[in-house]
């Protein structure tokens, strides 16, 4: 058996963006990725830090390692393309929403457990929360320029639609772990 390894995934990920239905493509690569979740972890890491990190973007797709803290939340957003999410740690709850005058309503949900792997069309507009006190960690394979293209996000409290960036998503995962490590320090 071999061992993950990053560079290799991203060769099969370039193959599987170019298949005839490369969203059912992609799913079969995590599928497989995801049933040696441990070669996962020992190529990346244990997770330990939320955090969004970018292993591969270009024009033809984007792969995300996500990290998220115990028990954090992430506000609606979209991602404008197809999502095929593996998770390899952890368990994340997904809230779909709908667009509605003003704002966002409810529209569903669907939890994604451990080596689970989902697909999420373009148009699906959803937050995520980790509801374990552990740290969930998934590989997030876009089919498209995810970095560069022009999503929105939406205040959690008053759903007003506002622009996306990588970094609006990074600066809650920084702030949700550093709220994590410090209600979980030691007493002094």
């Amino acid at each position: 058996m071999n061992a993950f390894s990053l560079d290799r995934f991203l060769d099969e990920c370039r193959v599987a963006v170019r298949d005839a239905q490369p969203s059912l493509a992609v799913k079969e690569l995590l599928e497989r990725t995801m049933s040696t979740d441990h070669e996962v972890v020992t190529a990346l890491g244990a997770p330990s830090t939320a955090d969004v990190t970018v292993l591969h973007a270009d024009p033809e797709f984007t792969v995300l390692n996500a990290v998220w803290a115990p028990c954090m939340s992430l506000f609606p957003h979209d991602h404008t393309m197809t999502a095929v999410v593996g998770i390899y740690g952890g368990q994340e709850d997904n809230t779909f929403w709908r667009r509605t005058e003003p704002g966002l309503t409810q529209a569903g949900g669907r939890e994604i457990r451990h080596r689970e792997v989902v697909i999420l069309g373009p148009d699906i507009i959803h937050s995520v929360s980790n509801p374990k006190q552990m740290y969930t960690a998934g590989l997030h394979v876009y089919l498209g320029d995810y970095l560069n293209a022009k999503r929105s996000e939406w205040d959690p409290s008053t759903f007003e639609e506002r622009p996306s960036s990588i970094e609006s998503s990074r600066r809650v995962f920084a702030a949700a772990d550093a709220a994590w490590k410090e209600s979980h320090q030691p007493a002094r």
